[in-house]
Parts: structure tokens; sequence; C-alpha cells
């Protein structure tokens, strides 16, 4: 929604039933709904179905969000101030209905209205799919920042891609991974505005043109072979208790030609949508998989697609209220969430010089002041490349300002370091390979005025290891801002008997400011208060295991510790390892009696990709020492594994506020921030991690006391590894690893494959790729004294109360300001609401 939906009126005529639209009292709000029913789903509210209440209910809370959203906007236009616009391919926002209603503080007056009519709202949030738009803590960062800044009213817009096909949805069939189409669509989307006026066509492939302008400058003109539209659809952000309302704008891409007549009239059907077809595939499915040049080619389309609509809108808003191209940095900030979106740099310059002809280093000036990029990785593999043939046929004048940008670059780098041809090779932003490659990285890292990455830890090693180079010759350009959560959705939503005990105490102020949760330090001995939190994590048990049993048909006991891992699966991430500890404990209780072992339940969940053979042999693992562990009598009501098929938001605001211990164990020098980690302190579970990403930030904040660390840190890691770390000596020195792994090799969980599973202990002795036996007897030792201190309520709640109180400086609200302050350089915008107008119908 912005100001071009809805012009500054001059007279604003009386409309008597305004009220219905706008209105907060419990009697407006029923009869909105009720009025929408019957108008939106032509249904009286006696023969509405749970669907029909849910759409009723969300556009009712749509209309007030609306009268928001128009006034945000036109105080943005009418004080023309300086907004940032966050360029992400991933935004996992979660269901909506529930966050928005108590955004605006209505969430208790519409359950009560719908419970007058015998109707649960729960049973009616249910009934909305969660929309898998990323793929795992990438997009949820995403929305977060996106919440944060309308809460406190920064001026900030999203961009990204109206995935047709989320994420897929995962399902378990003999213990494999299988995945299926996430149809989030299917039921309507009740949040978004299609804004179809400001279609934005995207060329791909062609040729480039020379021309000389009436100046005699030579000047290139790009003539695409083909033309994509994007078209808009606008969904609503709403702040927190506060009148501000921002936008996601999520771009669908359509085919220019809806369809060949001609052909179709000729009986050639299938020839006649099949360009249709091919052009709406870039919006179809997020990430498709990429094994194969079709997969590589649709991939790059649906990155330049969603940036050409974005920069292309972006600068027509620039456009409308500034005439000197000079004030771009001054009214812009655009920051690319990962490189998924550094082809932005190359399309701001093609559009400042070859349509708008500014001199190159003017153009370069500009953009280098609007753009920042946040990496989030640091995977060598995560940092994306693209084959130079394939970028040079679908993009070919963004190639050729892509050599441009890297020779001026390297002129300026032998200048720096003169005869350093090394230096020269490791900074290009061409590989040369072979095959040649386009590094997306260095373009972004060369096109942005700010680099940060996203933990202390992951900073420092993007400086020292990924981007070294670029580090040294641009230290100012370097800056680190740790990730955040919002504790609207990751506390007050999610656990709500917890929220209450905290307001009970120190008031609601945390809401908005999570470093007020710095006031219960006075309470974290007092008993009532650690009662109270041992109530809500009980309630909270009871009501995932309510959920389980109805989903899975697989019992959960509350009474156990809950050991949960849910994150996406990879290999660095050591879920693995996880099932090997479950081993372990099965070892000790099947084999040598012993007695003492805590009773236990482990969840893991988490999606692996497609084609991430390694990931999925995983989690078949995992269900197959789960089938055995499950079913033994032996351990049943001391040990239980379940894996948690098709993890997602919604499940996340289940299993977290369950936590009794969060594992966040990836490798030292792996993790780049995680957020996860965030969410289980605040919901008060204890870690156990490694010194890594934001965990390190955890353990300065909580006290060392309360959190359970093991392992070796990013430079012991470095240092093992350079020595030729050899995990069969490992092996050969632990008690626990020759027992586990001798169980896995007998095929004791899984006598049908028992090769399958003998690969895994072959991967575990020989490889070990993420030195999964050099920590593991640290992590068994210290899993022992976790399980030990959970046993003691005396030990356990007071850690738990300090690691909530602790929170504070991991909230999305500060990283945000972090980035208004240093990169974007923009400031809270006041918005006021006009008085409601009267109402006739009372």
């Amino acid at each position: 929604m912005s100001s071009e939906h809805e012009a500054e009126p001059t007279r604003r005529p009386r409309i008597e039933a305004a009220d219905d639209r706008t209105g907060m009292s419990p009697e407006v709000l029923e009869r909105a709904v009720i009025d929408h029913l019957r108008f939106s789903r032509g249904k009286e509210l006696r023969r509405a179905t749970l669907l029909d209440l849910y759409h009723a209910v969300a556009l009712a809370t749509r209309d007030r969000l609306v009268w928001r959203w128009i006034h945000t906007w036109r105080t943005w236009e009418r004080e023309n101030v300086k907004r940032a616009y966050y360029l992400s391919a991933e935004y996992l926002v979660g269901r909506q209905l529930e966050h928005n209603l108590l955004a605006l503080g209505i969430l208790d007056v519409a359950r009560e209205g719908l419970r007058r009519h015998g109707i649960d709202l729960d049973e009616v949030i249910e009934q909305e799919e969660d929309p898998g738009l990323g793929n795992g803590g990438l997009g949820r960062l995403a929305a977060c920042f996106m919440e944060s800044a309308a809460t406190h009213g920064l001026p900030l817009m999203g961009y990204g891609i109206r995935y047709e096909f989320g994420i897929f949805r995962q399902g378990i069939d003999r213990g494999w991974q299988v995945e299926h189409p996430d149809a989030w669509l299917k039921k309507g989307n009740p949040w978004e505005m299609p804004q179809p006026e400001y279609t934005v066509p995207v060329q791909f492939g062609g040729v480039v043109e020379e021309w000389h302008d009436d100046d005699g400058r030579l000047r290139k003109r790009w003539r695409g072979a083909e033309t994509v539209l994007g078209v808009p659809y606008d969904t609503p952000v709403a702040g927190y208790r506060t009148h501000h309302v921002h936008t996601l704008r999520l771009w669908a891409a359509r085919a220019s030609e809806e369809l060949q007549l001609e052909v179709f009239n000729d009986g050639d059907y299938r020839r006649a949508v099949e360009q249709k077809a091919l052009s709406e595939s870039i919006s179809k499915v997020l990430y498709p998989k990429d094994d194969s040049i079709e997969g590589k080619e649709l991939r790059l389309r649906q990155q330049y697609f969603f940036v050409a609509c974005s920069i292309h809108d972006i600068l027509r808003r620039f456009r409308e209220r500034n005439d000197d191209w000079t004030d771009l940095p001054e009214k812009v900030a655009i920051q690319l969430n990962d490189t998924h979106p550094a082809i932005a740099v190359a399309e701001l310059m093609r559009i400042l010089v070859d349509q708008e002809a500014l001199d190159w280093d003017r153009a370069w000036n500009l953009v280098r002041h609007t753009v920042a990029y946040t990496n989030h990785t640091l995977l060598p593999e995560a940092l994306e490349t693209w084959n130079l043939d394939l970028f040079g046929r679908l993009l070919p004048r963004h190639l050729e300002i892509i050599y441009e940008i890297n020779q001026r670059f390297l002129d300026r780098v032998h200048i720096w370091a003169p005869g350093d041809v090394d230096r020269l090779r490791r900074m290009s932003i061409i590989d040369e390979g072979p095959p040649k490659r386009v590094r997306m990285a260095h373009l972004a890292v060369i096109g942005s005025h700010a680099v940060n990455g996203v933990a202390r830890l992951h900073s420092r090693l993007l400086r020292e290891r990924v981007l070294t180079d670029f580090a040294e010759m641009l230290p100012d350009q370097f800056t680190s801002i740790t990730n955040g959560v919002t504790p609207r959705r990751w506390l007050r939503q999610c656990n709500p008997e917890l929220s209450a005990a905290i307001t009970r105490r120190i008031g609601e102020g945390w809401v908005r400011d999570l470093e007020e949760l710095a006031l219960l330090e006075e309470y974290v001995d007092d008993p009532d208060f650690l009662a109270e939190l041992s109530r809500a994590r009980l309630a909270n048990k009871r009501r995932l295991a309510a959920h389980a049993w109805r989903t899975l048909q697989v019992e959960l006991d509350p009474q156990t510790l809950f050991d949960v891992q849910v994150k996406r699966l990879h290999e660095y991430k050591r879920q693995l390892m996880v099932a090997l500890h479950v081993c372990w404990l099965y070892w000790r209780i099947k084999f040598r009696g012993d007695a003492e072992v805590v009773p236990r339940t482990v969840l893991v969940g988490g999606k692996a990709a497609p084609g991430y053979a390694t990931a999925k042999r995983i989690i078949k693992f995992i269900n197959d020492v789960a089938n055995v562990v499950n079913v033994d009598p032996a351990l049943r009501g001391r040990l239980r594994l379940v894996f948690l098929p098709n993890y997602n938001v919604s499940y996340a605001e289940r299993v977290i506020p369950a936590t009794d211990l969060s594992e966040q164990i990836s490798l030292a020098g792996k993790e780049a921030s995680g957020t996860g980690n965030m969410k289980f302190q605040m919901n008060g579970a204890l870690t156990m991690g490694t010194l890594d990403g934001a965990n390190i930030e955890i353990r300065e904040a909580v006290g060392a006391e309360n959190f359970y660390l093991f392992g070796l840190d990013a430079d012991e890691v470095a240092r093992a590894r350079e020595a030729g770390f050899d995990p069969r000596a490992r092996v050969e020195q632990s008690e626990a690893l020759q027992a586990v792994l001798d169980l896995v090799e007998r095929g004791v969980f899984n006598r049908g494959e028992a090769e399958l599973h003998r690969g895994i202990a072959r991967y575990v002795r020989e490889e070990d790729p993420f030195l999964i036996t050099a920590d593991f007897d640290d992590y068994v030792a210290r899993q022992e004294q976790a399980a030990r201190d959970w046993a003691d309520p005396d030990r356990w709640w007071p850690r738990a109360a300090r690691n909530i109180a602790r929170a504070g400086r991991f909230s999305s609200d500060r990283a945000v300001r972090e980035y208004a302050e240093r990169i974007w350089r923009i400031a809270p915008v006041a918005v006021e609401l006009p008085d409601p107008e009267p109402t006739g119908r009372n």
C-alpha cells in the first residue's frame, strides 16, 4: 500500500458508516465480521464454515490496518522522508490473523466476540495457511525486521517474490523425506492487495545496441528478446499498538501475452500457452532445484526479476517527489539481504547510465552511497556465483556493466597493492575458472557503502577468512550488527502464560522495549515467579503433546525433559550428533542397565534441500533410530525421539515455548548468527551450544553458569584441520562413540537396510567434515550435567529466569535501530490518525 493507492484529498466527505471499517469497539467489530460474512463470502453466520469465518475476521482486521496503512503513506509522502528498502528473496511472515489482532489490541475482543456465538478463535486461526516464502532464518529475520520497523515508526518497505508455491511441504515415507507442493494460496489470501497498475516489464536475453546521443556521446541500449511482467501484491505489516502499518510488496510473474490466439485457433493448444507457462514459472516455486542447467537459469531469472521490479518501483517513487538524482542517497537506502539481490548494483547502474544518461562516475557514486549489503554465511558454497555464459545470455548488458565495474575496481586494487597479481585474482568479480563465473558477493561488496555480518564472531571471520582482501582495503566499510527477533510474535503471542507472568511483575513495557526484561532480575529467585514459569512450561508442553498426538499420533510425555533441535537440515548444524547422543542413551539404558538416565524426549525438526542427499540420509537415520527407541518397552517413559515433519513458523510457535533444552550445536565458525537460539532463550530454555554465531553473545549475556558450553571454538577448529584432523583416532579414544557406531554398523536401527546405516558410520569414522567426533564426548558430558540440573528444580528454574531476564539485547527492535542509525540513516516518523467519523449505526 502506498500513496499511489490513496491520494491526499482536499476535503474528505463524511461517511456515516465509516466506523464499521475503522471502529474498535466490540459491537462494531462484531458487525464488521458479520457484514464481511454476508458481502465478502456470501454466507449467513449460521451457515458459515470455519474458513468463511477466518476470511471474514481477517478482512475486518485488514480494514482497520488499511486505515492506518493509508495514513502511514500519506505522512511519508507529505514529509518526503528518507526510506529504506529491504530486498530479500525470503520472507517467513508466519500466520497473520492472530498477530494482527494482537498488534491492533483487539485479540481478546475478537476471542470473546466469537465465543458468544459458540466459535473458538483458535479453530478459526488454524484455517490460515502458513506462507512458506522462505527456507529458514534468512526469511524469518526479514519478517522480524519489517515488524520491528513498523512498531517503531522507521520508514522501511520490503520487496520480494510472491512464490505461488513456497518451501515444500515435508512428508515422511518409511523414514525418508518426501517433498509435496506448498500450495499456500489454495484457500485464498485475504491479507494481500494486488496493484496491477504498477506492473513492471522485465527483459531477458536479447542484444546490446550502441548509439550516439545529441551530444555525440556513445550510449548503449539493451533490447531484450523476452519480456515478463511483474505484478505487485502488497501485504500490510502492522506495528504493535501503533498507527504505523508498513508494506511488504511481493512480485508475481505474468506473461506479457496471455494467449497466442492464432496458434490456439489452429489447434496447437499446448504451444499457445507454452510461453505463458515459461514466463510465470519465475515466481512459481521458492528455490527450484539447481542441479541442472534449467534449474540454475530459473534461479537467476528469479533473482533478476524481483530486483528489476523493485529497483524500478523504488526509482519511480523517488522521481515522483525529487527532481535531482544527487538526492538519491538522501532519500533512498537499499539493503541487500544476502547475495540473492546483489544484481541490484548492476541494475541500478544500468538505469542511471543507460536510461537517465548520467555519466559513469556520478552514477557509481550514487549507487555506492545508496546500497548496503548484509552477508549471512561463512560457507564458500553459499556465496553465489553464476556461470559467465549463462549470465551473459540472460543479462548481456549487466555483464558488460559488471566488467566495467570490475576493471575500474581492479585499477584501484593495483594502486593500493601494486604488482600483487594473486590479490587481483582473488578480488576480481570475475572468477577466471575454468569455467568463468560471476562472483555475486564481490559485486555486492564493491557496490555497497556498508557490509555487515550478523554476529560478532561472524563479522570477525568474514573479515579474516572470507572477504579478507576487501576488509584490508576497505576497513571502514565493514561493520557488525547482531541479529534479533521480535518479542511480539516470539514471546508475547506464542507464550501467553509466560508473558502474563512477566507483565504482572514489571508491566507490559517490555513488549515494545525488550531491555525492560532486565527488571526481572529482582524475581529470578522468587519462588512464586519460578513456580509460574514452571506451570507455563508444563502448559506449553501439554499443548504441544496434544498437537503431536492429533497430527502424528505420537505420544509425548510432558513430565520429561524436552530436548529440542529444530532448524534447517545441514551437516554443519549437526543434527546427526543429536541422533548419535540418543543412540548413546539407548545403549546405556538397554545394554548397561543405567537407572540414572533422566527421562528425556528429544525433538528434531527441519527440512533438507531437495537435492541434498546427505541431509536426507540423516533424516532417515533419525527416523530409524526413533522407530527402535520408541517401541522398546525397556525405554518407555525414559527416552523418546520424534522427528517433527514440516517444521515451519506455526510449528515453531508451539515448540519453542515447550522447550527445556535448546540445542545450538553447529560446528564453531559455521553459523553466521542463528535466531532460533534467541527465541528459545527468550522463552526460558537453557542452551546447549558451541561458541558459534550469536551463541557467544547469548552466553556473555546470561552468564557462563546459565549456558551449557561444549566443543572446540572457531580457532581450535581451524588448528585441528591444519594439523590433519583424524576422526578415527577420536573414535578410538571415545567409549561412547565406539558403542554407538557399533550399534549402527550392526544394523540395530534398521535390519532391512543395514548397509545404509553403515554408510552413516563410515561418514563419522572416516570423513566427519564437521568434527562431530572432536566434540562428542564433551557434548555427552554437558548433556549429563544439563539433565541433572533439570531434575533439580531449585537449580533449573532460576537459570531459566536469568535467561529470560537477560534476553533484552536480542530483540530485532535493537537490530533495526542499529541499521537505521549506522547504515540507512533514517529516523522514526510520527503518524497520527484523524478523529474517527461519526456513525449513524449504533
